[in-house]
């Protein structure tokens, strides 16, 4: 019996061509876009998951009340760690680490080696125990126990040393934000971070090395680096909760207020607004999940459109069949088993596709994904395809297995207003699908438009950066003087942080007259050169920046305008602002600057001059002069540091790696909005098939009552207009609801207009249109012997 079905199933296939290639077509491309999407998310979901406490590790997080707000952070005492193994009960082990921008840009050099750069961390003496990054050689509680340790990974080994067995062995190792050369002896070796770790690095070194005796980072009113424990096993997270609300106010910080969350999420759920987590990266992984369901429907529907389109031609083998005595159980299997089965060969097609798909689209996401057929991926495909199957077949099954044996035999089949409106119903969810990715392809487009063409408050068009090591840390002043004299070189200056990595570094203990001691206001800083403020194109709103012409600047200070608001000051320009017990007058006021992304607000800061201390050399170049100006660069720059080379990068480098993930998913979402169009329209071309084939009498008996070609194509394409206008009034507040969440995000944003959702319309009707003339047209130059014959 068995084969049996499998051979009616292959001569259907055969006999309906057009309706086996179009859903083979439709439920290949929406099964490969479901795995291409199932694959990115599980990547996603599966990130920082590896580690062997993952169940027990989690991360401290920081409240503090501000004028702004409450201001949430990752960064906390450098204190906190120890205090929290030796006072709370619920902890087994803790460690701090820094961020991982503290020493993200870094020279190592061996003996008799060339230097390589790499990106570390600092992390306390337990960091190998908490955290499962397997050593290769070392022990885990001793590698990081002395302050001139390194730890590195075994790639790093391997460029310094050939080898791996390094054990003893001195590595030098300087970086931009640190004064003097260090000498580590190695102590361990690691394996390959796993790309599953949200934190990449390729060495750590000891939280000694920048938490001395004298360092501020033991204060309790200071932040700095991140804090992790473990909790023992039975601990209730509630319960550590709870008792770490009142922590720090038991430290003299009555303003701040610590809360743990699980490391692993940490990923995923990494945005706060005002003390509360609202989401992060996770409404990605729900917007890209959310897309393959759309598109997995909208391939089913196809199914039902085009197997309901057929009825008319399969009603006579129906009727025959229950004649014969077939009952209608029988007939819903085997319908269902040609969708299951169809479903099984797009299966087969679409994991080809996506193995030839999967290189570009690592490209786009920016990740190393590949098939590997586990149990778990074995499961799910078989999950997919069932389901897929089922519910692609459910209703031409019930439909086409509940005909009336004599009616279907006679060719004669009566059609309720039930079955109508469930055809057009398919038709208005595909496209209500479609048109709500349209508009949200067309959003966000223009807001990563705005985002990348609106004034940031610096150039960041042909201004480079130069990383600062070796000996031009000795004397930045004299390389930026020579540089400025290079044909194309505008301007040069430096400045003592990362531009748009470091400026998450906040001070919030000065003063100045008129200071209500209540508010609590949090300024980002960085020590500036002369000539900074001009070589990035800041402009000045009032005041002076700071200028060898005036002589020493090291008592002044600049700050922006947001800085200003927020402290309430009038006529601010000479005023005294008091800072580390140092007393310091505001010379200037510098327009805002998005030196963050736009989803962030413009935060209060201050300018310092610093001319002795340089991590990075700025370098303003003249357009259309890049190439011999870089070249005569690295010419300097062999002079003042021989044997190193130049590390430089573009400031607009830096600004479009704020936005690698909304590009992505920008680029991704067109992809996708245009698969789920182009298989809307196979629906759509299905029900216009259906729509001729149950009217051919009828276009028959209007073309010898006269009727002309162009009236019946109208009549028949009108039927479509409908159910898809019904679908862009479904779709359009829908989009606008999905669409507003999403630019909420952004501090700065375009605004919704009324062209967005009725430009997604038209292009929505307009494609629909396209799709049906083909049909109508056929339908309305056929004879009309033809159309009126029975046979």
């Amino acid at each position: 019996m068995f084969q049996h079905h499998l051979l009616l199933i292959y001569r259907n296939f055969k006999k309906y061509k057009s309706s086996f290639f179009i859903n083979l077509i439709g439920l290949s491309a929406g099964l490969t876009c479901a795995l291409l999407i199932y694959l990115w998310v599980s990547d996603e979901a599966q990130m920082d998951h590896f580690h062997a406490k993952s169940s027990q590790l989690y991360q401290l997080m920081e409240n503090e009340q501000t004028e702004s707000g409450i201001t949430t952070t990752d960064q906390t005492a450098g204190i906190l760690a120890e205090a929290l193994a030796k006072e709370m009960p619920e902890v087994e082990d803790a460690v701090a680490a820094s961020p991982a921008y503290w020493i993200a840009e870094t020279k190592l050099s061996a003996k008799n080696e060339m230097g390589v750069r790499g990106g570390g961390l600092f992390a306390g003496k337990d960091f190998f125990k908490v955290f499962s990054y397997p050593l290769i050689s070392g022990n885990i509680n001793q590698v990081l126990t002395a302050r001139n340790s390194i730890v590195v990974s075994e790639q790093l080994a391997m460029k310094l040393f050939h080898t791996t067995d390094v054990l003893g062995k001195e590595v030098v190792w300087e970086n931009a934000d640190m004064a003097d050369e260090n000498h580590a002896l190695i102590s361990g070796v690691f394996k390959a971070i796993p790309t599953s770790s949200s934190v990449q690095f390729d060495f750590v070194v000891s939280l000694q090395v920048v938490m001395g005796p004298s360092s501020p980072l033991l204060s309790w009113g200071n932040h700095g680096p991140n804090t992790f424990i473990v909790l023992k096993k039975g601990a209730d997270p509630e319960t550590l909760n709870a008792k770490l609300k009142s922590f720090m106010k038991t430290k003299g910080e009555n303003r701040r207020e610590l809360s743990i969350r699980p490391y692993a999420k940490g990923y995923l759920y990494d945005q706060y607004e005002n003390g509360k987590q609202v989401g992060g990266r996770i409404e990605y992984v729900k917007l890209f999940a959310l897309i393959a369901i759309f598109i997995l429907s909208i391939a089913c529907v196809n199914f039902m459109n085009l197997a309901t389109a057929r009825a008319a031609v399969r009603m006579k083998e129906v009727g025959i069949k229950k004649v014969m005595g077939a009952s209608r159980q029988s007939l819903i299997l085997q319908y269902l088993g040609e969708s299951v089965l169809l479903t099984c060969l797009s299966l087969f097609f679409s994991l080809l596709f996506v193995e030839l798909l999967l290189p570009q689209f690592n490209v786009l996401t920016g990740k190393h994904l590949f098939l590997h057929f586990d149990w778990k991926l074995i499961w799910t495909l078989t999950g997919i395809t069932i389901f897929t199957g089922l519910i692609s077949g459910s209703y031409p099954a019930l439909y086409l297995s509940g005909f009336n044996p004599a009616a279907a035999l006679k060719g004669k089949l009566s059609y309720s207003m039930g079955e109508l409106w469930t055809r057009q119903g398919l038709v208005v969810f595909q496209f209500t699908l479609s048109v709500i990715l349209i508009v949200c392809v067309l959003v966000v487009y223009k807001q990563i438009e705005f985002v990348q063409h609106t004034q940031v408050g610096y150039k960041k068009d042909n201004v480079l950066y130069i990383e600062s090591d070796g000996k031009l840390k000795e004397n930045p002043g004299a390389f930026i003087a020579e540089i400025r004299n290079i044909p194309g070189v505008m301007n040069a200056s430096s400045i003592d942080k990362r531009f748009i990595g470091d400026l998450k570094s906040t001070v919030g203990y000065f003063n100045w007259e008129g200071r209500d001691p209540k508010r609590v206001i949090k300024f980002q800083f960085a020590g500036i050169n002369s000539g900074l403020i001009e070589t990035m194109g800041m402009q000045m709103a009032g005041g002076r920046s700071f200028s060898s012409k005036f002589g020493a600047d090291s008592t002044k200070i600049i700050i922006n305008e947001a800085g200003i608001k927020m402290m309430g000051l009038k006529n601010p320009i000479g005023k005294i602002f008091s800072l580390w017990h140092k007393e310091l007058q505001i010379i200037g006021i510098v327009k805002d600057v998005h030196f963050e992304s736009m989803h962030e607000i413009v935060k209060p800061m201050f300018f310092l001059y610093n001319s002795k201390q340089a991590s990075r050399i700025m370098v303003q170049i003249k357009a259309g002069r890049e190439k011999e100006a870089i070249t005569e660069l690295q010419q300097r720059y062999q002079n003042f540091n021989p044997g190193a080379g130049m590390v430089y990068r573009f400031l607009d480098q830096d600004f479009q790696s704020q936005y690698v993930a909304e590009n992505r998913i920008s680029l991704l979402s067109r992809y996708f909005a245009g698969l789920a169009i182009l298989i809307s329209c196979l629906g759509l071309f299905g029900l216009a098939s259906f729509t001729a084939q149950r009217k051919l009498k009828e276009i028959g008996v209007r073309k010898v009552l006269g009727a002309s070609e162009w009236g019946i194509i109208y009549s028949l394409s009108k039927d479509f207009v409908k159910p898809v206008l019904i679908a862009i009034v479904i779709a359009l507040p829908l989009s606008y609801i999905i669409t507003k969440h999403w630019l909420d995000t952004f501090a700065y944003r375009i605004d919704l207009q009324v062209w967005y959702f009725a430009g997604a319309g038209f292009l929505a009707l307009f494609i629909s249109w396209l799709t049906v003339s083909l049909q109508a047209i056929r339908a309305g130059l056929k004879n009309p012997v033809e159309c009126l014959r029975d046979e």
